[in-house]
């Protein structure tokens, strides 16, 4: 795997979730503003093709598998990233699993399985590479999250309750960081053109998609694009230091009224 040098403004990323949607977009948006990624996902070969781009286009970018649900897997991603890149300074924690299912419905492993990556494989995210940012005194760790944690949807039962559990852990860990350099933030999306859900069944898609509008939860058919939230998050980290965004929602835009075109 090659070593990159240091060079100015040069922030050593790392992208959790990248092989497709916001993981993807963030990567090439942290690449397009200089800084060299690490890409990670089960489908590393989507990865790397995302990180060969970024190598074609004059950037730095390196693929590497990584299974939140397995510590081995965690830890070789971070150590791996680090040999690549040198110190890591920014983290984007945005993989997650989402299975459809009602809370009466949703088996008990299938449940543990989501908390085990969305919440569990964060946590060892955090404790692979965040203590080394600690020591240095500087860095930005995001994490993707969902609107779901303000506005929770039906037939989503482990994923709504893993998005609300991960954003108390970061509440958690924005005040246990205060005072290191190192800034949490929280970026939570609303509806976006992502890959997931999309090996869902479409009876199932369509059943659940029903459910969000009985509940009002889909006011206008207009989808965020992942580039849009991945310039969200770019904004976050660059920041001048002495100014911290801590929690950042992202909705989609209406459709222009008629009346008013």
């Amino acid at each position: 795997m090659p070593r990159f040098e240091p060079g100015p403004g040069r922030r050593p990323s790392v992208v959790t979730g990248a092989s497709s949607g916001i993981g993807r977009a963030t990567a090439m948006a942290l690449a397009a503003v200089g800084h060299p990624v690490v890409l990670g996902a089960r489908r590393v070969g989507q990865c790397e093709e995302t990180a060969a781009a970024i190598r074609d286009g004059g950037g730095e970018a390196v693929a590497v598998h990584l299974d939140l649900a397995d510590g081995e897997s965690v830890e070789h991603f971070a150590t791996s990233a680090v040999d690549a890149l040198g110190p890591v300074e920014i983290v984007v924690s945005n993989a997650a699993q989402n299975r459809a299912g009602a809370v009466l419905d949703t088996d008990p492993d299938s449940f543990e399985d989501v908390l085990r990556v969305n919440l569990a494989g964060t946590h060892r995210l955090v404790r692979a590479l965040v203590p080394a940012m600690v020591g240095r005194n500087r860095g930005d760790v995001v994490f993707v999250t969902s609107d779901v944690v303000e506005r929770p949807r039906p037939s989503m039962a482990a994923y709504v309750t893993s998005k609300w559990g991960l954003e108390g852990y970061v509440r958690s860990l924005q005040m246990e960081l205060e005072g290191t350099g190192v800034r949490a933030t929280v970026v939570r999306p609303g509806p976006t053109l992502t890959g997931m859900g999309m090996d869902w069944d479409p009876d199932v898609t369509a059943a659940v998609i029903g459910q969000w509008e009985t509940w009002g939860f889909a006011r206008h058919s207009n989808f965020m694009r992942p580039t849009g939230v991945a310039e969200a998050i770019v904004a976050a980290v660059s920041l001048p230091r002495g100014t911290h965004a801590t929690t950042v929602e992202l909705q989609p835009e209406a459709p222009i009224r008629k009346e008013q075109a």
